[in-house]
């Protein structure tokens, strides 16, 4: 996962920066296979290769380096999200909602296994919580409610709820990602309906922005 020579405009990347990048590649495979409690440091310093006060010059702790690796090793989410209420009346709704689903899926799957370990730790979770201040993962939704509110008020969408409108939205990827981390290709070949996440994100705005009330007539 590493961008060591595939920055845009940068060479490859060398000294400290190569190891921070290293451990946090390392942070993602571990917490992907072994959960996050029991990838400690010391086995997140062995698996990218550098001591374990190597680890320490750049995280303050395994806390911080589970925090950069949502931030900076999963599909910007955020970032996305943040964007949209800026893009109201340009294109298309359909457009925007769509792309907002093909970049949730793949983040919450990849978020799973490091949520999985946040979840069953109550002082883990409660240290990140604080550490997040007021920056949780409620703006996901806020932030798309926002961008719907803004383009209700240019007429484009119905007078629909946008916090539920957007709830709806990301539940639905939320529940997509599930799925696929739960079954993990294993499952019912009806499991996944639609199959392609492409066509998952299609359908699945389409329903949000059309209902599904049979319309008089």
């Amino acid at each position: 996962m590493t961008d060591e020579g595939n920055r845009e405009g940068a060479g490859p990347l060398t000294g400290g920066a190569l190891t921070r990048a290293r451990v946090l590649d390392a942070a993602a495979r571990l917490i992907g296979t072994v959960g996050l409690v029991k990838a400690t440091t010391k086995q997140i310093a062995r698996e990218a290769g550098c001591s374990e006060a190597a680890l320490y010059k750049h995280f303050r702790d395994k806390e911080e380096i589970f925090v950069r690796v949502l931030r900076e090793r999963a599909p910007r989410l955020a970032e996305a999200i943040a964007e949209l209420p800026a893009r109201a009346g340009q294109g298309t709704v359909r457009e925007h909602l769509e792309a907002v689903v093909l970049v949730a899926v793949p983040f919450y799957r990849q978020s799973f296994p490091m949520a999985g370990g946040l979840l069953a730790s109550p002082e883990l979770l409660a240290a990140h919580r604080r550490r997040l201040d007021n920056a949780g993962p409620h703006h996901v939704s806020s932030r798309l409610a926002d961008y719907l509110r803004a383009e209700r008020r240019l007429g484009r969408i119905a007078d629909v709820d946008p916090d539920a409108t957007a709830m709806l939205l990301i539940g639905a990827c939320f529940h997509r990602a599930f799925l696929e981390v739960f079954y993990a290709g294993e499952g019912p070949a009806d499991v996944l309906r639609p199959g392609a996440l492409e066509d998952f994100a299609r359908e699945t705005v389409r329903a949000l922005l059309g209902g599904i009330e049979e319309t008089a007539g």
